[in-house]
């Protein structure tokens, strides 16, 4: 026990400490957490709203985190370890999208009464977001221009632009065990959008009717699919609470709102073990 405890109280027969090394406060940082909230109107709502947000970017930061850990064991063959991190990210995003649950209770009337305050700050303009699009394999280098005036946000989001996605891996490590896997899809400019391949498809497939002979790629595959589904319930769950509280119009960063989430349904990270469903 350490010596600068000094003092404690009996509550219900429980010695609780109070003076000690390292406070359960001190240890979460809460005197900066609960203070980060900075309200630029006197709108009710606002505090909710600026807590959510926070909290989403919080989520995502934990995201990041078991991502590049995940890629790192598939760079040394570590399937086991890489599928636990991605299960991980899934439950994540449950979070993720039951926070767009809490926000759908504002009203557009609560939301207009200080939708002004936020100025051209956007969702859009979410680093986190997109370097984990970017490490997902949505690429798109003209998303990077947005972050231009913070170096070091630059910095990461590009660093994920020209960085093998979490799939350009999977495929490396297919080569890796010996499937045929198109050198133009191993080898490439990663910071290109990934381009649908037949040859790969048929990988798949063949994983897909051997499972018991492919066991660990199997159970990888269908992570992949799990982690795609709700990262795509999220953009859908997000899609529709912008367009129940501000209906059609546009963003306050200036994109298309609802149309411009819309469109992003359409995407796909893992486009082969989609379409193997149908060939299977």
């Amino acid at each position: 026990m350490s010596d600068k405890i000094k003092t404690s109280v009996d509550i219900t027969g429980e010695k609780i400490h109070w003076k000690q090394d390292i406070s359960y406060g001190d240890y979460l940082g809460l005197d900066q957490v609960l203070n980060a909230q900075t309200l630029r109107s006197g709108a009710h709502d606002e505090m909710m709203f600026i807590i959510i947000h926070q909290a989403s970017e919080l989520w995502m930061k934990l995201c990041i985190h078991e991502m590049t850990s995940a890629m790192d064991c598939l760079k040394d063959d570590k399937i086991g370890p890489a599928m636990k991190m991605v299960a991980r990210i899934a439950r994540i995003q449950e979070q993720l999208i039951h926070s767009w649950n809490i926000l759908s209770t504002m009203t557009p009337k609560d939301y207009m009464s200080f939708r002004d305050s936020l100025g051209q700050s956007s969702g859009f303009q979410s680093f986190q977001y997109r370097i984990i699009e970017f490490s997902l394999g949505n690429k798109n280098a003209a998303m990077v221009k947005a972050h231009a005036d913070h170096p070091d946000r630059y910095a990461a989001v590009n660093d994920a632009l020209n960085a093998p996605s979490l799939y350009d891996l999977t495929l490396q490590l297919l080569a890796k065990r010996g499937f045929d896997v198109p050198q133009s899809h191993i080898d490439r400019d990663w910071s290109n959008p990934y381009e649908v391949s037949d040859q790969v498809e048929a990988i798949w497939s063949d994983i897909y009717k051997n499972g018991d002979k492919y066991w660990d790629l199997y159970e990888w595959a269908e992570k992949l699919v799990d982690l795609e589904h709700r990262f795509q319930t999220w953009r859908f769950s997000h899609m529709k609470t912008v367009e129940r509280i501000i209906g059609y119009r546009r963003g306050t960063g200036g994109t298309a709102g609802v149309h411009y989430l819309k469109k992003a349904l359409d995407l796909r990270f893992f486009p082969e073990l989609w379409n193997v469903r149908t060939a299977i």
